[in-house]
C-alpha cells in the first residue's frame, strides 16, 4: 500500500511536535531515518572520517576566541522566523544552553547551543545562508565579561 499525502502529512506533523532524538520507520519501498539532538551528536562523534575540531581560531583583545560549528548540513538562521528579532549579536553573552541559531533540515528546525560560556566575538554566517557540516558559525569569547 503506497503512502498517500495525507500519510505523508501526518507524518511531517507528528515529526515537528515529537520529541525525540532518533526515529526509524520503514513501510514498502520507502525508509525513513532522522537523527537530531543527542544522537546525530553520537553518529557524528563514531563516524569513520575525523570531525573537524572546535579549535581556538583567532584573538580577541582579551585573549583567544572558540568557533561555534554547524552539527549537520541545512539552512542556517539566527532567528526562529523571518522578521523576528535574531537569537544572538556581536557582544551577546551566552551561556553553554544558549540558542545561537537553528539549522532547517527537511522542513525541521533543529536549535543550534552555543556550546561554551562568553562573548559573541563575530558572525561569520548569514541568516538564510547554507551551511556544511563542521562550517564555522560564529566565535565566541569564552569567560566571563571582562575578564
Amino acid at each position: 500500500m503506497p503512502l498517500s499525502a495525507a500519510d505523508v502529512a501526518e507524518i511531517t506533523r507528528l515529526l515537528e511536535e515529537s520529541q525525540f532524538d532518533e526515529l526509524h520507520l520503514e513501510h514498502a519501498g520507502f525508509k525513513l531515518t532522522l537523527k537530531r539532538g543527542a544522537a546525530l551528536r553520537r553518529e557524528a562523534a563514531s563516524a569513520s572520517a575525523p570531525a573537524p575540531p572546535p579549535a581556538p581560531a583567532a584573538s580577541a583583545s582579551d585573549g583567544s576566541v572558540l568557533d561555534v560549528t554547524a552539527p549537520f548540513v541545512g539552512i542556517f538562521y539566527r532567528a526562529p522566523r523571518p522578521g523576528a528579532p535574531p537569537y544572538i549579536e556581536v557582544g551577546s553573552q551566552v551561556e553553554a544552553d544558549t540558542t545561537i541559531g537553528i539549522i532547517e533540515v527537511m522542513k525541521l528546525m533543529n536549535a543550534v547551543r552555543a556550546e561554551v560560556s562568553g562573548t559573541v566575538f563575530e558572525v561569520l554566517v548569514e541568516d538564510g545562508a547554507v551551511v556544511e557540516y563542521g562550517q564555522v558559525l560564529l566565535r565566541i569569547a569564552p569567560g566571563a565579561p571582562g575578564g
